[in-house]
């Protein structure tokens, strides 16, 4: 995955909210067709790493805008 970094100000709740749909888009366009694919063409598995796959994306943009917002 090439992934560029890209800064945003968060001045109020709204700018927060449109960061946070643009970025839950682009982690399901990432990472939920791998898990697609692997509920319908592989085993146990295969699911399991899709799904942690998601799950750590989650969580790593979770700590990318919490990271964000603690810096002085």
């Amino acid at each position: 995955m090439d992934e560029t970094t890209e800064t945003m100000t968060i001045a109020n709740r709204g700018d927060f909210a449109i960061w946070a749909i643009e970025r839950a888009k682009a982690i399901v366009a990432e990472q939920g067709g791998n898990l697609a694919v692997a509920t319908r063409d592989h085993g146990d598995e295969e699911i399991a790493t899709s799904a942690n796959a998601l799950g750590q994306a989650i969580v790593d943009a979770l700590l990318e805008v919490f990271d964000g917002l603690t810096e002085p």
